[in-house]
This record gives C-alpha cells, structure tokens and sequence, in this order.
C-alpha cells in the first residue's frame, strides 16, 4: 500500500459530476470550498495485498453474522439499546427468516498501512454511502489514468447480479420503490439511491424513486402509499432503522412489515436484522466471541477496562455516523464513562496510518456475502469525519 501524488485531470470537477457524484466539493467552517473527491493522490496495492484483504472482509462478515446469531439467539438487544419489546421480537424474526429477505450490501471502515493485519473498526450494513465514487467515478478514473491496470471493484457487476438473485424474494407484481430522505442537502443520499435504482433497472426490476417525506399513509387500507397512491409493497431505503422504527410514523412500519413469507404488507431493504451489524455494540460482542483476533480491536460496553491504562480507547456512539460523537482518550487518562442516555462501545484506540499527514481508512465493500470493491477516505484530523476527501486505487 503506497500513496502518489499526481496531477488531476482537466475538468476533473465536471467529468465526475457527469458520473453521478454531484457533491465533489465540501464546504467547511469557513465557508470555503475543497475537494471531496481528490484525485491529487492515488494508493497503490498489489494484487496478492488486495487478495488478503477480501479474504479478510469475507471472514469478518461471517463473524458478524455469527455474532447476529449470538445476539438473537441469548437476547442481547439491550446491550443494543433497543429497549422495545416488540422491535427487538422483529429483529429477531428477520433474522431467522433472513433467507426470505432481501439484503443487498455493507460496508466495512478497516485500519491497515500495509504492514500489519487489517483491523475492523466498524461495520455499517444498514445505510452506508460513498457508493456512488467508490463503483463509477473510480474505475473512470482508472481508464483514464491507468488504462489496463485493475482495481478492487466489482461493485457494478455484483450489485446487478444480487438483484437478479434476489429478485424472487420480492412482492410479484408491484414496483420496487427506493426511497432517500429530503433533508439531505448535499446530494449524496439522492444518488446512492439513484444509482442502486439503476442497478436494480439493469436487472430487469421496474423501480418508483420518491423522497421518505412523500410516503404516505391509507387510513382506510392500513398500508403505506407512494406520491400516486400505489401500494408500497417492498422499498429500499436509505434511511436508518432506527429512525423508520422510531420516527411518527414508525408504530405503522412495525405494524406493516413484511418480515418474510409475504405477511405483511410492506418489505424493507435493507431488512430489519441489519440493525444488528451497524450498532457499534457488535464490535464488543466480536471481541467477546473471538478474542485475540488478529483483525479485531479489543472492545467493551461497560467501560475501557484496561484499555484506559495500556493503549488508550475511542468511545464510539452504539447508532454514531461519519465520527459525530466519537472522543479518542489516550492512555493513562482517567477513564470517562458515558451514561445510560449516552450508551457507546469503547474500543482500543487504533491511531489511523498517517500517509504525509494524510489519516486514512478503507472502506471495504460487501455485496450479498462477498467482498466487491474498495473506497478510501482520508482525513487531517484523527477521525473520519464530513470533511473527509475519497481518493481512487489502483493494484500495480
């Protein structure tokens, strides 16, 4: 693993623009503009490096299906902070129906600088982005700069082939709707769900795109409706769970979910067993099932343990996005416990690797259960935050 500086194409803004990523640019405090997508640098892998990498990703999704076992099967979703009953009675029927449901991707945020084992530092199979750079303006870039060379990326192909596969498990007859919420302002939920809505296309699936804010609601049929009053019988959504489960319209989502065998009347994708991959508590129950591991960090919910007084901790938020609450404490410092209204995992602190003061994390792609391509995402501060920028790969 190696980063090169090189120089951008010209009208790199507008070229990638034209391929879907229509948030190229971030906007910081103060007000200035800066590459999200920086194609100033490069990493280089090779190809036996990447081949132990999707070997990796591939093992840790199996262990993260095992640990969704151990958390349905002893009742652990309190240590989830799910806290209701009959949400946590759902989960578990999703997970022993999972084969009835439709599931389609994750993404897995790794530490690794090329010289030791990669680390798992979360898992979010739910509602994760950076999609749309990491399947298409990526390899545009690598025929560009790079024609014949390879990447890590299959995302394309894999993602057209899941629906295929898939396509059985959904309502016969009616459309599959995809569904981003409004309230984003950047763009970056509204073309993931465009561009897994082309893919689904590709497939041979007739699609119906609207914003979650349009669902509606039929009193008189008890089913959700899209802006046409059709039905909604299966959506994808890029919408987290526990916000569909909990917002005001979250009673009528539990009480219409098709959790298999066509029992309900409105199938959601991701399904609701995905919650139990991206609650940072999994990482607590990982280190818990296999302890030692050689790709994970030690992790706990009741407190840093020894963490605190040998290589420090990061308290991560159990339902936390793009770093927000995340704290690093160094060790030797007093521990500081969050509350019960604050729940978190405190894993072992894992300084990200430093490329010319460039902090960098793999995004490692999981489509159905195999591993399908790479995104990286650098950042100047020690968490991966908003104001992170993506870089494209290459394997020499």
């Amino acid at each position: 693993m190696e980063r090169h500086t090189i120089e951008p194409r010209p009208g790199w803004q507008q070229t990638v623009e034209a391929q879907g990523l229509i948030y190229p640019l971030t906007r910081y405090p103060d007000d200035s503009l800066r590459p999200y997508w920086d194609e100033s640098a490069y990493y280089a892998f090779t190809l036996p490096e990447v081949e132990a990498l999707e070997e990796v990703v591939e093992e840790l999704h199996g262990m993260c299906l095992a640990a969704a076992a151990h958390i349905v099967e002893h009742s652990r979703f309190a240590d989830l902070g799910i806290e209701d009953p009959r949400l946590a009675k759902l989960i578990a029927e999703s997970w022993r129906r999972r084969a009835e449901l439709p599931s389609l991707y994750g993404r897995f945020d790794l530490h690794y600088d090329g010289s030791g084992p990669a680390k798992m530092l979360e898992y979010n199979a739910d509602t994760p982005t950076s999609l749309v750079e990491a399947a298409s303006p990526q390899w545009f870039w690598l025929e560009d700069r790079f024609p014949g060379a390879d990447q890590w990326n299959s995302l394309h192909e894999r993602l057209v082939a899941a629906w295929k596969r898939q396509a059985p498990l959904l309502p016969p007859g009616a459309p599959l709707h995809f569904a981003h919420s409004a309230g984003d302002e950047l763009g970056e939920d509204l073309m993931t769900v465009a561009y897994l809505e082309e893919t689904a296309q590709q497939a041979g699936l007739e699609t119906v795109a609207l914003p979650v804010e349009d669902i509606g609601w039929d009193r008189l049929s008890g089913r959700f409706v899209d802006q046409r009053l059709r039905f909604i019988r299966a959506c994808f959504k890029l919408y987290p769970w526990e916000w569909l489960a909990t917002d005001d319209f979250g009673p009528y989502v539990l009480d219409t979910l098709d959790n298999g065998g066509g029992t309900g009347s409105t199938l959601w994708i991701e399904p609701a067993w995905k919650m139990l991959l991206s609650n940072k508590a999994l990482l607590a129950v990982l280190w818990e099932l296999y302890p030692g591991h050689p790709n994970l960090l030690p992790a706990y919910l009741d407190g840093p343990r020894e963490l605190a007084h040998t290589r420090g901790y990061a308290a991560k938020p159990l339902l936390g996005r793009e770093g927000a609450g995340v704290t690093l404490h160094e060790p030797g410092a007093e521990p500081v416990l969050r509350g019960p209204d604050d729940p978190c995992c405190y894993q072992e602190l894992a300084p990200l690797p430093d490329f010319d003061g460039n902090r960098v994390v793999l995004g490692a792609w999981v489509v159905e259960d195999e591993a399908a391509g790479l995104g990286i995402r650098e950042s100047a501060g020690p968490v991966t935050d908003e104001y992170a920028r993506f870089l494209p790969h290459v394997i020499r």
